[in-house]
């Protein structure tokens, strides 16, 4: 096995166990090491730090799993760690036969590079880095025997695998190949329908299931516009929970065809769904002196990079006055960010500026992030991507 060694001053975040090393970190390499084999972590020092797989390609070039020497970084190491993954989500209570859950949540979870997505009998996997490609047929093979799924279905990021130099992944693992569409069942007795070939994701938006319950809990009997809908999550859960009317704006057809699939196996109707971009919607209700109750924002990833930050909020900022000025007095924004590069901080920050642009006060009455499915390790405080804020905009 190759020996990484750092350049000084640069162990602190090993020991900390912060489970990435990026390659202006390495001081250098002894021995032969291969995309995605295994490798141990030295101080400047030389003294031994930890164990993890080696990213050829990536700017994070290695990826730790363990700080304990004795452990090797085998087939019983990843037993290990999806069996506790699996046993965190049964304890959350994700343990029906139609469940749909994150079921791994990469390095929160310990796995490094591997996402797994439970869809009723079916799994869909990400095989994010040069690691965990690597051991695609070992991961595969020990899901299968854990989990009796029916199929194992990869959907890996094609951007993140283009950063690891990797080709992209799609395809059957293990198994049957999944349906078009697979009925599951979310938290609050939501039912779903998950396309894992072409939906967003690897097939459907998790990490929103228990906010969706949180905002419908404001929308009885008031009037929603739920932005950016895509296959109907909030619309559905706002038209369940008793709101006078939905209307449900997404650029996508296809999705909003999947809403309609989604609001019949809710028994919910009344949601009007509007194909359109949301940006020259917003301002069109506003020319039309439209008015609502409850508005929903939950756009897309705005920002993938670094240089795409002030981009990114600019757009958040955009769309946040406009909403404002939409709501009347008393009225309820719920707004959203999944882009893990702007903070929560900077995020608040957006939407008290739109506040001020928009002439209107604003509090907050809840924070929000993703649902507990998608866990944050302490010494990886980057696991945390999704923020959330319910306001009343006065």
């Amino acid at each position: 096995m190759a020996t990484i060694t750092l350049n000084p001053g640069k162990d602190r975040p090993v020991q900390q166990r912060h489970p990435w090393i990026f390659s202006g970190a390495i001081k250098g390499v002894q021995g032969y090491v291969g995309r995605g084999d295994a490798v141990d972590v030295c101080g400047a020092d030389g003294e031994w730090l930890a164990r993890g797989t080696w990213s050829s390609g990536s700017q994070i070039r290695v990826r730790l799993f363990t700080w304990d020497a004795d452990e090797a970084l085998d087939e019983t190491l990843l037993r290990r760690r999806l069996e506790r993954a699996i046993a965190t989500r049964a304890w959350l209570g994700y343990a029906g036969e139609s469940a749909a859950c994150r079921l791994v949540y990469a390095e929160s979870d310990g796995l490094p590079g591997l996402i797994v997505d439970r869809y009723g009998p079916y799994l869909a996997v990400q095989l994010l880095t040069q690691g965990m490609a690597a051991r695609a047929e070992t991961i595969s093979r020990l899901l299968a025997d854990l989990l009796q799924p029916r199929g194992i279905y990869e959907r890996s990021d094609p951007d993140m695998r283009e950063k690891e130099s990797l080709p992209p992944g799609e395809g059957v693992l293990w198994g049957e190949p999944p349906p078009e569409q697979i009925r599951t069942e979310q938290p609050g007795g939501l039912a779903f329908l998950a396309d894992l070939r072409a939906g967003q994701k690897t097939g459907a938006y998790l990490d929103q299931a228990h906010n969706r319950l949180r905002v419908a809990a404001y929308c009885a009997g008031q009037n929603v516009l739920d932005c950016f809908c895509y296959t109907g999550g909030f619309s559905i859960a706002a038209a369940r929970d008793g709101a006078a009317s939905v209307i449900a704006a997404d650029t996508s057809a296809p999705a909003l065809a999947m809403l309609g699939a989604n609001a019949d196996a809710n028994g919910v109707a009344g949601i009007e769904p509007v194909e359109a971009d949301v940006f020259k919607l917003l301002r069109q209700y506003r020319h039309e002196n439209r008015q609502f109750d409850v508005i929903i924002l939950d756009p897309p990833k705005f920002a993938h990079a670094n240089n795409q930050i002030e981009r990114a909020t600019r757009g958040y900022k955009d769309i946040n006055l406009i909403a404002m000025q939409l709501l009347r007095p008393g009225g309820v924004l719920a707004t959203f960010s999944c882009s893990g590069l702007v903070s929560a901080d900077l995020f608040q920050k957006v939407v008290f500026g739109a506040a001020l642009d928009a002439h209107r006060d604003v509090q907050v009455i809840e924070r929000l992030t993703q649902s507990p499915d998608h866990p944050v390790l302490l010494t990886f405080p980057e696991g945390e991507y999704l923020k959330g804020l319910i306001c009343r905009v006065l």
